[in-house]
């Protein structure tokens, strides 16, 4: 059967309401398009690091019928430091960007970190330490690791004005993608406020958490690029608690995603057959070596020939490759889940984290201890400091009281130890030391200014001590360093007699110590100089991580040879102390992420005079001995855990090739290092 549809209203109606359809139509597109005519809106974000309020972003939106210009400042006394950051944003009426640019304000200079134009037809792009490019037209945003938050609040309404596209192209480099996790609600000044939370990648390493508004209005975010900072909108920071917390959610999903894919599913008994084996503690390898793990240790080690296999055993074949202890990061700060799947990469199975959020790193911790998930074991230093705009984090300590408060809420979440930070006072170092040695923990950390001396340090009751520029004080026992200068090793000239009686002192007090020299090689590096130079495997690293960690400004030639002649002294004095028994740690302060670990114990080794064996041992069982723990693991022994790195190369031979780790054994489980890479987002060293 077939309809016929009937008009039973006159033509002239229908042409009146057909009209007046179109008319509807036309207001509905002008209303979208005009949405953003005629703003002039002012707010601000208040800039939080480790939940200590540290400054404000204050900003502006102004449009008129062509064009919206955004305007930010950003103030920020962040441990002292006094920096600003002025940024301006132009965007056609569709959102589309025209201009950027993000300028640093110091009390010296002005430096421009970032400046994009767009022209007829191509892009010209200004970057902070890298060459003037000019790239073709095509669908952008301007973005960087530090953008401000009210123009990440544009790349927002970006977005959802484009139609939620599956990722944003940005420049000068990389893409975003923003994905919709779920809604909530926040209580802010007594009212339930509605907001959506998502995660966004491609901004900093790994993915950030956001939080906005009904009109899609930026209201707050939780980032690391290997530090977590907060920013929170005004009239919102009441919230920063629940912020902080659906962050920790979020990425331990990320962190389950990474198990679930990476994992698989694991035999619980191994037979690692046909190796060779550097066990840590002979200078020699062993040649065509065989060991069975069973629930996660090593149960027999010997040569292939003379090893029975159980038959349940999983067989993995590692001849042609050299297996060695799974190293250690002494000085980690693991703010995102990233470095889980980064660090097994590159053969690091246990870290100490020396400095992070509560919240997140329990959390983290607890996730590869309890629940299985995928990563190095994680031993925490809970970070203290005293009072003032120079203190670093959350949690102070003024006093005794505060001092054993500290402590025990340390104590109670499971620290190894309590790190001392630089604004600590005199009498709350002896506190807090006191406090953290009545609960089973140690004492590390900065030499507190305040004190100014490793060896005042020591007796105050600190029993490691981190940065070799603080550390060497102790060759200085009437001096203070502010009084030494920056450059007082290589200006000093330091005779052998001072080098044994600091020696004598540090042995003494059974003092560790972790000089993260690794530091001091890339930051010392002339003006122009890429980091490569020092460090080769840089170019590897996420690509979000490469403003803060690869493009580096340099010192002017005059004092980069200085600072070179410094920290080269200073490595020379350092392994005479370890020559005479003084323990020393290998640890990076995540001055390029994973790799500068390498670079540490190549250091060592190269500068320092340590041979292969020592200097890998700074990375192994001297640290697992200082954390308590060598009878666990350290080095590759029956009975212990089976905490394996798996190289192409044998360390002894060159200690370069430390930088071949092909797999990983830890927990029991077995990894390869290229899908490892991937995940974290860096590039495998087969990928060339």
């Amino acid at each position: 059967m077939k309809y016929r549809l009937q008009l039973k209203q006159p033509a002239s109606k229908i042409t009146f309401f057909l009209k007046l359809c179109i008319l509807m139509l036309i207001g509905a597109c002008s209303s979208s398009s005009n949405k953003w005519e005629n703003i002039n809106e002012e707010g601000a974000f208040l800039v939080y690091r480790r939940q200590s309020l540290i400054g404000e972003e204050s900003y502006s939106i102004i449009s008129n019928k062509d064009s919206i210009i955004i305007k930010s400042l950003q103030g920020e006394n962040e441990r002292g430091r006094i920096t600003g950051v002025e940024a301006e944003l132009h965007l056609k009426m569709d959102l589309t960007p025209t201009y950027y640019q993000n300028r640093r304000l110091t009390n010296r200079d002005t430096i421009v970190n970032l400046k994009v134009q767009t022209d007829l037809d191509s892009i010209s792009v200004w970057e902070r330490n890298q060459e003037f490019a000019i790239v073709e037209t095509l669908d952008f945003f301007p973005l960087h690791s530090n953008i401000p938050a009210a123009m990440e609040m544009m790349l927002y309404h970006y977005y959802f004005e484009k139609g939620n596209m599956q990722n944003i192209t940005t420049l000068p480099r990389g893409e975003v993608s923003i994905n919709f996790i779920q809604k909530d609600t926040v209580s802010i000044s007594g009212n339930l406020v509605p907001l959506e939370r998502y995660v966004v990648e491609g901004i900093n390493w790994g993915g950030r958490t956001i939080w906005l508004d009904e009109s899609k209005n930026l209201v707050a975010i939780v980032k690391a690029n290997t530090q977590i900072r907060e920013l929170i909108k005004k009239g919102y920071e009441e919230a920063k608690s629940f912020f902080i917390q659906g962050n920790v959610e979020e990425q331990m999903a990320a962190l389950s995603k990474f198990t679930e894919d990476l994992k698989g599913k694991q035999a619980e008994i191994k037979a690692l057959v046909g190796g060779d084996l550097v066990d840590g503690l002979n200078d020699v390898a062993k040649k065509n070596m065989t060991l069975i793990i069973e629930n996660g240790r090593i149960t027999e080690i010997g040569p292939s020939s003379e090893v029975e296999i159980p038959e349940n055993a999983e067989v993995i074949d590692v001849s042609g490759k050299t297996l060695m202890p799974g190293l250690w990061d002494m000085h980690a700060h693991s703010n995102q889940v990233q470095w889980a799947p980064a660090y097994l990469a590159g053969g690091i199975t246990t870290i100490r984290d020396n400095g992070n959020e509560v919240e997140f790193a329990t959390s983290f911790r607890d996730a590869i201890a309890k629940k299985g998930a995928l990563g190095p074991d994680i031993l925490l230093a809970g970070m203290t400091d005293g009072e003032g705009v120079q203190g670093n984090g959350v949690i102070r300590a003024t006093n005794a009281q505060e001092a054993s408060e500290v402590a025990q809420m340390y104590f109670e979440n499971g620290y190894k130890q309590i790190k001392i930070y630089s604004s600590v006072a005199p009498d709350v170092t002896e506190a807090l030391s006191k406090e953290a040695h009545s609960r089973g923990m140690t004492a590390t950390g900065h030499v507190p200014k305040s004190i100014g001396n490793a060896r005042l340090a020591i007796k105050a009751g600190m029993d490691q001590l981190s940065h070799r520029s603080l550390i060497l004080t102790v060759l200085f026992p009437e001096k203070k360093q502010r009084d030494l200068g920056r450059y007082y090793i290589e200006e000093n000239e330091i005779t052998q007699i001072e080098i044994d009686n600091a020696i004598d002192f540090l042995l003494k007090h059974k003092t560790v110590l972790d000089p993260t020299i690794a530091l001091d090689v890339v930051r010392t590096l002339p003006r122009g100089t890429i980091v490569e130079t020092v460090e080769p495997d840089a170019w590897r690293i996420a690509y979000e991580l490469f403003e803060g960690k690869r493009f580096r400004s340099g010192l002017p030639p005059e004092r980069a040879k200085k600072a070179k002649a410094d920290y080269t002294k200073a490595m020379v004095i350092l392994g005479k102390f370890y020559k005479a028994g003084v323990p020393i740690v290998a640890g990076t302060d995540n001055v390029v992420p994973v790799y500068s670990l390498y670079l540490e114990i190549e250091t060592y080794q190269k500068v320092g005079g340590l041979t292969p064996l020592e200097a890998i041992k700074t990375a192994t069982i001297i640290p697992a001995k200082a954390m308590g723990l060598d009878a666990e693991t350290g080095t590759l022994e029956i009975g212990k855990e089976a905490d394996i790195a798996i190289l192409d190369k044998n360390p002894l031979l060159d200690i370069r090739n430390l930088r071949t780790v092909s797999a990983v054994v830890t927990n029991g489980n077995y990894y390869k290092s290229s899908p490892l890479w991937k995940a974290a987002d860096f590039i495998p060293r087969e990928d060339k």
